[in-house]
């Protein structure tokens, strides 16, 4: 099973090709454009402002997400993303630095071609980078699938979607290192690896998660080292 070809060519462990834009948005404190295939998300954040909302702890930074669909009203699919990602982002997020403050991140879909949350996140995470809020460590995030045949594949795509048994949504720490950190190279071997979000969905015995978290990790280290290059070359031309 390892060697199944799928309808797109790619291998079970192959991603489609990713890219990420800096800064698209001059309006927006940071922001970031993630693509993964035909699945393309823009990430903006704004922020920090002033207070939280009622029921946010005062002593700490809050963060809000805002989710837009390429098209229609949002429903409750996406309403389950926004929870996601704010869970997934304050846990990222030093939020002792700028207390009472808000830290609003949207997400416009602009095209979605399957795996949507993890391209999101993606998304997300670049573009509070790019903005400058104070982050315990990146974090990438990768989609992983289980076909009807017990396969277990990376990155799906819409039409892969539709055949699968399940699936399951995983996001990895990348590295302790601030984005603009002079100390660049410094106890990045050092860091403990970890699953700071799991989203799983339909029927999936133990070693098929195992697979999938397994398989996942590998594959995130490609994404985390594309996302540091990204930054840093931003970096790089802010600086010059």
């Amino acid at each position: 099973m390892e060697g199944t070809s799928r309808a797109d060519g790619r291998n079970p462990n192959q991603l489609r090709p990713f890219s990420c834009t800096g800064n698209p948005l001059n309006r927006a404190h940071g922001s970031a454009r993630w693509a993964q295939g035909d699945t393309v998300v823009l990430a903006a954040v704004y922020g920090p402002k002033p207070g939280t909302r009622k029921g946010e702890n005062p002593e700490k930074a809050s963060i809000e997400v805002v989710w837009k669909p390429k098209t229609g009203q949002i429903g409750r699919q996406e309403r389950e993303y926004e929870m996601t990602l704010k869970r997934t982002l304050q846990s990222i997020c030093v939020l002792t630095v700028h207390p009472n403050t808000t830290t609003s991140v949207v997400l416009q879909v602009v095209g979605d071609d399957g795996s949507l949350l993890p391209c999101a996140i993606n998304a997300s995470c670049a573009a509070l980078a790019f903005a400058g809020i104070p982050l315990k460590h990146l974090a990438v995030a990768i989609g992983c699938g289980v076909m009807e045949n017990g396969a277990v594949i990376l990155d799906t795509n819409m039409a892969e979607e539709q055949q699968l048994k399940s699936f399951a949504h995983l996001v990895f720490p990348s590295s302790r290192k601030s984005v603009d950190s002079k100390e660049a190279k410094q106890k990045d071997e050092e860091f403990e690896r970890g699953l700071i979000t799991s989203i799983s969905h339909g029927v999936m015995s133990e070693d098929d998660y195992l697979n999938c978290i397994e398989r996942g990790l590998a594959a995130s280290s490609r994404i985390s080292d594309f996302m540091r290059k990204t930054l840093q070359k931003e970096a790089s031309s802010v600086g010059a």
